[in-house]
């Protein structure tokens, strides 16, 4: 993954995006005595900068959650240049987050307020032995799961819609109604497919084949999600392309506005905030 840097003149404001392993993290906000990817990278900030800042970012993450592009803006009025920022910050940062780029963003750029669109992926391995290499990043399902069933159920997320269905208790919203652009669901043994996850940039570890090809990714966009959504989304999958449900369960149990109806919270591991649209 390359680095990308933007030079600006101080008292300006950066889009600073961040790659991290959620697993040892208690998500992204700022918590007293907890390690979160928030206070790493603040703490971060200040010893390069002396500079003590908070910063507003694309989403909160859960404990757990990993990240390939969460975006985070920052109003500063330190005069390191964007190179010396990306270096400072990554020689700083625990070894499990990374700066992946610093760029110029206009005044006032608000990480999560202009985000268009986000993407999330989560993975699932599917195969009834567990995998060493995996079981940080992928939901471990040992019963074989129908994926062309999963496929089909997907399409009935796709649009503007009230996603109440989907939402955990604990993150009232003012409203529930979201638009999901595209849902995919990726077999990585489809290596024709455009979006496989057999590439170095989504399987960045020594898989022996037979892990590789048990690995599923559901792929959602949406211009902003519910608490938990994506998760919710994974685990009502899972009960279809398991048999539990029927492909057209998906539908109705979105029209009952009803979190009862859905499938499970998949587990916090699985799931990766890929990219945010701006």
């Amino acid at each position: 993954m390359s680095s990308v840097v933007q030079n600006i003149v101080a008292g300006s404001t950066w889009k600073i995006t961040l790659a991290y392993d959620g697993a040892d993290f208690c998500g992204w906000q700022s918590q007293p005595e907890r390690r979160t990817v928030q206070g790493a990278f603040e703490q971060a900030w200040l010893d390069i900068t002396g500079e003590s800042v908070r910063v507003n970012a694309s989403g909160r993450t859960d404990s757990g959650v990993h990240a390939m592009g969460q975006v985070v803006g920052v109003q500063t009025e330190s005069e390191l240049p964007a190179e010396r920022l990306l270096g400072g910050l990554n020689a700083k940062l625990p070894d499990d987050a990374t700066v992946v780029s610093v760029e110029a963003a206009p005044e006032g750029f608000h990480a999560q307020h202009q985000a268009k669109s986000k993407r999330y992926r989560y993975a699932i391995h599917n195969d009834r032995r567990p995998s060493v290499a995996l079981r940080r990043n992928a939901w471990h399902v040992p019963q074989q799961l129908d994926i062309e069933a999963m496929k089909r159920a997907g399409q009935a997320l796709l649009g503007k819609q009230d996603f109440a269905s989907l939402e955990s208790v604990g993150s009232p919203r003012e409203s529930t109604v979201r638009t999901i652009f595209s849902v995919e669901v990726i077999a990585a043994r489809d290596e024709g497919d455009r979006n496989s996850a057999a590439t170095p940039e989504t399987i960045p570890l020594p898989l022996p084949p037979y892990e590789l090809n048990s690995l599923i990714l559901i792929d959602v966009v949406g211009d902003g999600f519910l608490y938990n959504m994506v998760r919710t989304i994974a685990g009502s999958l899972v009960h279809v392309g398991a048999g539990r449900k029927p492909v057209e369960w998906m539908g109705e149990m979105l029209l009952a506005k009803d979190r009862k109806r859905a499938g499970q919270t998949a587990p916090a591991h699985g799931l990766t905030l890929v990219e945010v649209g701006y």
